[in-house]
């Protein structure tokens, strides 16, 4: 008998195989162990937090002997495999010399509503705890109670059956039946991806210089459960050099599963590759990329589950679609996975999310594991321990993650709502309490931007009312169209706002501001490092790289690292003289910039006309790079060049670089925003570029939220202006130089005009090979 062996795993309701958690299989999961409050569709965090208080409710009513989340953990051989099944029920009850296990369903439904057989799954999950413990305790037969509480009423309606255990035996048996399938098809794929793992050579010629010792370094962070953060320059190789060691952990079985979390779509593209490329080189690996919900949609007018034939009826079909994929294909793509979707006619984004607990290699955008609003939630702690993330881009996730962490209410959408819904008493009432309260902060303010320290309890302590007489409406709509679409952008906003105020610690500030009509209030997170190092924790190893990780120190403050994480610095692997560097000390200040604008455009000319090419000129702001641009027209008319325009689609987008031609016999000049879309993850190989002006030092914009870190900063004894302004800006400029030479054949100019650069706390933070620098 082969056998699958697996650690204990706290989680409720859900069996594994070899550490993998196959909450996505149907019938098994979704008929046994799918769990949960009956919400008709909208489960908000006041009702999970509802949900809790109405479990412990009822709980808090039993009688000394009984017991309460009893944890049950069985091992059971089914044909040539081994199954740990464990879970843990709500309540071990013993009444007139009988056991009995309860499983408690919090609803907002009516109780009369519910039918006793109207949930199957919630009698097959108390039907495993009830097989597990009279096997333990050799019972003859054992009761099962299935109680449903109301979560505003506490209203109660019992159902109570006895079940012999060899009607548990057989019906464990029939789950573990249909689940078979799915497990020997996973058993025998993660055998041969060990070991085709363990054979698996780099799959390219040689190393770049750097690029053994980076790979090296992530495989030695994964293998003794550590943290990495490696600056790593343009040409080291990173997405191949963090892939490949993580996939030789795996033929080690020092990993199961590895997340490649990016937040663009050329990143996510690379590790598409390179996962290509050792699958051509006979890796077998299952690899799954999570596209976005409105990008993958298959209905034209937006995701709704309402009548939508690919949701209905969605896990009748799954199993077979699942098993179908994973013995088929090896990168489930988007393109794989819309063509599965359409054939079994399942909801593509969910298919996507179910096969990511189980696939090798997920590549998907930051928030599905850190976001505490859409991340993940299956993933359970044992799973993480077995999990390394690989987080490309990572300068990019400090701005992310105070985005993440943070929300914001208007009172123009409570206002709204009072106008619109004159019919709905309850929700009247609500929206018109929490208008009152904006109303109360208000009155507090004593400017038009004002900041607090501490959350705003009051209107915090109003909102779940809300949500509820909002879910109520949602659940049967009396009004459609653009009303209710304001309603569940209102409602979702809302819950937003009651998580995030869940999190709410001294690492936020609270503001209001007001103009007009309109009154804002924002809980902003100003140091997301507490809040990531949480949401990491659990997994085995995290890397942390990108070609601008500098300084180190920095990103390491504010991504969460620990005292005893690994830190790693590679010198860029192309040769410095392949980049000649000019810096023209004039001020792009914001009062010197009418000042500035002829001697830029004298600047770009003249270094442009030294050598037919294509050209990048970033600039600080749309309106100065019009400015900029106008001006260079205006005195050089015959020169060939395009300009970024705000809200470009992404054809829009690939037809401005396709401008950049090889071998140009013109000369081009692009003009294009310094953080915007063109000064991040293009890659112009060979002649396609041939020089960058990076005109600033790339500051955000001076603001409210800019202040508060500035200050936040300053208060714990740190560089509050560094942190709030010349990192952020300096990482800007770091991006857009680094779009010049990305291959070893590679050469051009940077052009840097501003005087602050010749400043020492700014020449620190330049890369070693634009330090030799000529002044013009």
């Amino acid at each position: 008998m082969s056998t699958c062996y697996n650690s204990v795993v706290k989680h409720k309701g859900v069996i594994f195989i070899d550490n993998i958690v196959h909450t996505s299989v149907r019938p098994l999961v979704e008929y046994v162990f799918r769990s949960g409050s009956i919400t008709s569709g909208f489960q908000s965090t006041s009702t999970m937090t509802e949900g809790t208080k109405a479990h412990q409710y009822i709980q808090s009513q039993y009688k000394d002997t009984d017991k309460k989340e009893v944890f049950f953990q069985q091992r059971i051989p089914f044909r040539d495999l081994i199954f740990d099944i464990e879970g843990r029920c709500d309540g071990l009850l013993f009444q007139d010399n009988k056991v009995v296990i309860e499983e408690i369903k919090s609803t907002q439904q009516h109780i009369e509503e519910i039918d006793k057989e109207d949930k199957p799954v919630h009698w097959a999950q108390a039907k495993v705890y009830a097989y597990m413990h009279a096997s333990k305790h050799k019972l003859t037969d054992i009761d099962i109670q299935l109680t449903y509480i109301q979560v505003d009423t506490y209203e109660q309606l019992h159902f109570k059956d006895t079940y012999s255990f060899d009607e548990l035996e057989a019906f464990l048996n029939d789950l573990l039946e249909g689940f078979y399938p799915y497990a020997i098809l996973l058993h025998h794929h993660q055998a041969n991806r060990n070991k085709s793992a363990q054979a698996l050579t780099f799959p390219f010629p040689t190393f770049r210089d750097g690029q053994r010792y980076f790979a090296g370094a992530v495989y030695k962070s994964i293998k003794e459960k550590s943290d990495l953060f490696a600056n790593a320059p343009t040409g080291t190789g990173k997405t191949i050099s963090t892939i490949f060691p993580a996939i030789k952990a795996m033929g080690e079985n020092h990993l199961s599963q590895l997340y490649y979390l990016t937040a663009k779509t050329v990143t996510r593209q690379l590790a598409e590759e390179a996962l290509t490329s050792m699958i051509k080189q006979g890796l077998e690996v299952k690899a799954v990329t999570i596209t976005a919900k409105d990008k993958i949609c298959f209905k034209e007018d937006g995701c709704t589950k309402e009548h939508c034939p690919f949701t209905e009826g969605y896990f009748d079909r799954i199993n077979e679609t699942i098993i179908d994929i994973f013995s088929n294909e090896s990168l489930l793509n988007q393109p794989v996975i819309e063509s599965y979707a359409k054939k079994h006619k399942v909801c593509p984004f969910e298919l996507s999310l179910d096969l990511a607990y189980t696939a090798d290699a997920v590549i998907c955008d930051y928030n599905y594991i850190f976001d505490p609003r859409v991340s993940l939630k299956r993933l359970s702690n044992e799973q993480k321990k077995h999990t390394a993330l690989l987080i490309d881009e990572a300068h990019n996730l400090v701005d992310r993650a105070q985005t993440m962490f943070s929300a914001e209410l208007l009172k123009s959408s409570f206002v709204r709502i009072i106008s619109m819904y004159k019919h709905n008493k309850d929700l009247v009432e609500e929206a018109a309490a929490i208008k009152e309260a904006f109303s109360t902060l208000e009155k507090q303010a004593e400017t038009k931007q004002e900041v607090f320290t501490s959350a705003p309890s009051t209107l915090l302590s109003i909102l779940p009312t809300f949500i509820k007489a909002a879910e109520e409406e949602l659940i049967n709509p009396k009004i459609e169209g653009e009303e209710f679409e304001h309603l569940l952008e209102t409602y979702f906003s809302t819950n937003a706002f009651i998580k995030i105020g869940q999190l709410y610690n001294e690492s936020y500030v609270t503001y209001l501001e007001q103009w007009r009509q309109e009154i804002v209030i924002k809980m902003f997170c100003v140091n997301p490092s507490v809040l990531l190092k949480r949401a990491g924790k659990d997994y085995q190893s995290k890397t942390y790289f990108s070609a601008t990780l500098t300084p180190l120190d920095y990103y390491k403050d504010m991504l969460g690292a620990k005292e005893e994480d690994y830190q790693l610095a590679i010198p860029s692997p192309f040769a410095s003289d392949h980049t000649q560097t000019f810096i023209k000390p004039i001020s792009t200040r914001y009062r010197d910039r009418d000042n500035s604008i002829d001697q830029i455009v004298q600047t770009i000319r003249e270094l442009t006309n030294q050598k037919i090419g294509n050209y990048f000129v970033f600039l600080p702001s749309y309106d100065y790079m019009y400015r900029i641009y106008d001006a260079f027209q205006d005195q050089y008319p015959d020169v060939e060049t395009i300009l970024q325009r705000q809200d470009m689609s992404e054809k829009d987008r690939a037809a401005y670089l396709d401008h950049f031609n090889t071998d140009p016999q013109n000369t081009l000049i692009g003009f294009a925003v310094l953080g915007g879309i063109f000064s991040e993850g293009i890659d112009l190989k060979g002649n396609r570029l041939s020089g960058v002006f990076i005109i600033g030092v790339g500051f955000p914009q001076i603001g409210l939220e800019r202040n508060i870190i500035k200050d936040y900063f300053t208060n714990v004894n740190k560089n509050g202006f560094d942190y709030a302004y010349r990192y952020p800006g300096m990482n800007k400029v770091l991006q857009a130089g680094g779009r010049l030479i990305r291959t070893e054949m590679d050469k051009g100019i940077i052009v840097l005009i501003d005087d602050r650069f010749l400043q020492a706390s700014y020449k620190i933070l330049l890369p070693p090979e634009w330090r030799d620098y000529t002044v013009l």
